[in-house]
């Protein structure tokens, strides 16, 4: 093995039954670098990673850890943990009731002869020396997640880890807990280990790691320095195509008449959530998108348009006419439908199956009394499964096993099926990989040119001006801005939030 490689594996192949997962993947892994792993949903990247740390067993190929003779014998978790492997996952698997000493150490001898102050004394030596913002002895839950994360990893770094493989870690953070996690990653790789970095967000890829090694279809495409890849280049060499320019998809959308009667009309709309009174309308076959920090109340907002939150306040009209919203069913008789921004928690139901969940807003829709037909509710499913390229082994097949971008794709399918005036779409693209991002926002500009009204939510500015035609900037749960035409940029978007005049300042 060369000098301060750390991990290779070689010709890694795995099947499952009708799928070729894995076929000859080589991956490099030096010590003292972060490595992006990346690649559209079913690209094999998580294969490769439960390859790797023993949840699966490969069928060929060949893994080497350095200061082990002859082929690393992976075959469970725990001798993935012997050989100095470890895994901190998007989800947090620790115990919140727990104290933080307790998660560090917890499972390592017996529970009966722990020397509670010698173990404290241990975890406040370790958290100090990662820089970690957290007390030993404060109960774990108390901590934001990205400290909780910090503390996954500060777990798997006192075990001895010399591979630590971070699956998705950013994904529920805020620009800020992001920063602290980067601190911490750069703080590992200065002590020597390797880390093995999965994200759909190209910026902290950029920001922090060395190389990339790309996958597609289950097969590698290649291995690149940070500072030889483009990232026109990259998105391409995970697509398998040349990428259209996003920018271009700014240039097909159509002008819209903001003299005509609006869609849906807003006024003193206030909600239980803390939103304040704000006026808010959309024009036939508008996109437009709330846009500001996390926790700004652009999502609380667009809850309160579809009364998924209680309203406390305000007046409403659709199409002129004067409508009364006060509970998802009257925004949805209305023709509004909204994908929420938590997919598992208030988007699918996990043990239904792909056309169960694709059919369950055009049921309540109808009324549980009568219900929609097993032969109908098929023809819809494989339309739809068709239309969006929804990637599922049957239209029965549990919408949990489906991955992230696919689940979104059902989601947008069952509001699809209910024909809305006015769609809300609130991060939509989150966790899903780049070449599913740009069919939902194809999607998005077809939904305008039918003349579907949109609202569009996303944390990534560049994308919100990709298919944005007018942006709500919000702060303090507060609007403080419209933007349109050449205010559509960056930095005036960010100065508007830090900037802007409050709606009912």
């Amino acid at each position: 093995m060369e000098e301060n490689v750390i991990l290779t594996m070689r010709g890694i192949c795995k099947e499952f039954p009708g799928v070729r997962a894995l076929h000859n993947v080589d991956f490099t892994l030096r010590k003292g670098e972060i490595h992006a792993l990346m690649g559209e949903n079913g690209a094999g990247k998580s294969t490769l990673v439960k390859v790797l740390t023993g949840v699966h067993i490969k069928d060929s190929g060949e893994i080497r850890i350095s200061g082990h003779e002859g082929e690393a014998q992976i075959h469970s978790p725990q001798d993935a943990q012997n050989l100095g492997i470890s895994t901190v996952y998007q989800e947090i698997t620790l115990c919140p009731n727990l104290t933080v000493a307790e998660n560090l150490f917890i499972g390592r001898g017996s529970y009966h002869f722990i020397n509670w102050k010698a173990q404290e004394k241990k975890a406040t030596d370790l958290l100090e020396k990662l820089n970690i913002p957290a007390r030993a002895t404060q109960q774990l839950g108390s901590c934001s997640i990205a400290v909780q994360q910090m503390v996954a990893i500060a777990r798997a770094v006192d075990m001895d880890c010399k591979v630590l493989i971070l699956d998705e870690p950013t994904s529920s953070l805020d620009e800020r807990e992001v920063e602290l996690l980067f601190t911490l990653m750069r703080e590992l790789k200065a002590r020597g280990v390797g880390i093995i970095f999965i994200t759909h967000f190209l910026d902290q890829v950029y920001e922090v790691c060395d190389r990339i090694t790309v996958l597609r279809n289950g097969e590698l495409v290649g291995e690149y320095a940070i500072k030889d890849m483009p990232r026109v280049d990259l998105i391409s060499a995970m697509l398998g195509k040349d990428l259209e320019d996003i920018s271009k998809l700014k240039d097909s959308k159509k002008t819209v008449n903001a003299n005509g009667t609006p869609v849906y009309e807003a006024e003193g709309l206030s909600s239980a959530e803390g939103v304040k009174p704000f006026k808010f309308k959309i024009q036939k076959g508008e996109v437009n998108g709330f846009t500001g920090l996390l926790g700004s109340g652009r999502s609380e907002s667009v809850r309160a348009i579809f009364a998924a939150d209680r309203v406390t306040g305000g007046k409403i009209k659709m199409n002129g006419k004067d409508v009364k919203i006060t509970r998802p069913k009257d925004a949805m008789k209305n023709g509004i439908g909204y994908l929420p921004e938590d997919r598992k928690g208030d988007g699918i139901i996990q043990d239904l199956s792909v056309r169960e969940n694709l059919i369950l807003a055009l049921q309540s829709l109808k009324g549980f009394t009568k219900p929609i037909s097993r032969a109908e509710s098929e023809k819809l499913a494989d339309e739809y499964i068709k239309l969006l390229e929804i990637k599922t082994a049957s239209k029965e097949t549990p919408i949990k096993s489906l991955s992230g971008g696919n689940q979104q794709k059902v989601i947008l399918a069952r509001w699809l099926l209910t024909h809305p005036q006015y769609l809300i779409l609130d991060e939509p693209t989150r966790g899903i990989d780049v070449g599913t991002k740009l069919e939902i926002q194809k999607q998005v500009l077809k939904l305008a040119e039918e003349g579907v009204s949109v609202t569009f939510i996303s944390s990534e500015i560049q994308e919100m001006l990709s298919v944005c035609q007018r942006l709500i900037v919000m702060r303090d749960r507060n609007i403080v801005g419209e933007l349109k035409g050449d205010q559509l940029n960056q930095d005036v978007i960010m100065q508007t939030i830090a900037g802007g005049k409050a709606q009912n300042a």
